[in-house]
């Protein structure tokens, strides 16, 4: 190898191991929370005494991460359904046990896939059941069945617009596979009798738990400016060696990732994608890119990064 070259890859891996070193260095503590999600806040509580049901959704790959922190504390004692969605791009043996868990914690749970035919059935049909007593109670005093209004609240991108269009039997809400697509509060109609009030998606003020952040980060809900690239796909990279080694293999033609030179396992997965630029080095960046958008355009399956026993 020509001295000009070997020199040359010697200070790009140099410069990414420090790039990495410092990423890794750096703790989480992020203040993302932009201006609609303070204000979807306060008037979902505005609306507090109008909402009979809550539809809180949260992502079957993430059962634990995209779950709103301080959820309880906004809804206290309303009734509600949690609908665990993308249940066919989660690890079902995984997921079963966080449902569970919520079950076991008090939750009435459904977990769906909103692509399925008829999946809005099961939800009518559970939210008739749980709100019987109220329709009891105005039968009881001469008033006829009301119209009942559910609250459909998560974070951003779990499939919270996907289950309206879909319980509404057309598109009446926007979808985008990105967060911040819905922006303010709207009461909206659906082919039964429930009124659903869709919410801008919800994050907690401060991301202070680097395995949620990137969680959240890996499966698209927060922007991808947020975190470093990098970070991000090493991430998911980390979580299919220690889970998916069969993904891993399958998909970037590697057998582990190697922390201790992440360049090595770069090098790789950059040959397998074609990330090469002039003079035959590998475009890091770009592996990063398709790493993320492996997740996004929902060519990895089959995936659960939430775990209960770790």
């Amino acid at each position: 190898m020509p001295k000009q070259k070997k020199y040359k890859e010697k200070k790009i891996q140099e410069k990414m191991n420090k790039q990495k070193i410092k990423e890794n260095n750096e703790k989480l503590n992020l203040n993302w929370y932009p201006g609609h999600m303070a204000k979807t806040k306060r008037l979902i509580k505005e609306k507090y005494n109008l909402i009979d049901i809550v539809y809180e959704v949260i992502d079957a790959r993430i059962p634990y991460s995209s779950k709103i922190k301080d959820i309880d504390d906004l809804l206290k004692n309303k009734k509600r359904i949690l609908i665990m969605t993308k249940k066919d791009l989660c690890d079902l043996d995984i997921t079963n046990k966080w449902v569970s868990k919520y079950e076991n914690d008090g939750y009435k749970v459904l977990l769906v896939n909103l692509n399925e035919n008829k999946v809005e059935e099961d939800i009518i049909n559970l939210t008739h059941e749980l709100t019987k007593d109220i329709q009891s109670k105005r039968k009881e005093k001469g008033l006829s069945q009301k119209e009942i209004r559910a609250l459909v609240v998560g974070i951003p991108n779990v499939g919270k617009s996907t289950l309206i269009n879909r319980m509404a039997g057309k598109k009446v809400t926007n979808i985008g596979n990105y967060p911040g697509v819905t922006k303010n509060l709207a009461w909206l109609k659906t082919n039964s009798d429930i009124l659903l009030l869709d919410s801008p998606g919800i994050l907690w003020p401060k991301l202070d738990n680097e395995e949620v952040a990137l969680n959240l980060a890996s499966l698209t809900a927060i922007p991808e400016e947020i975190l470093p690239v990098g970070k991000v796909a090493v991430h998911i990279l980390n979580k299919l060696d220690k889970y998916y080694p069969s993904i891993l293999e399958n998909r970037y033609n590697i057998n582990n990732v190697n922390n201790d030179d992440i360049i090595e396992t770069y090098d790789l997965i950059g040959k397998r994608i074609g990330a090469i630029v002039s003079g035959g080095n590998i475009d890091y960046t770009r592996v990063s890119n398709a790493i993320l958008k492996d997740i996004k355009d929902e060519r990895i399956k089959g995936i659960t990064f939430d775990r209960i026993d770790d």
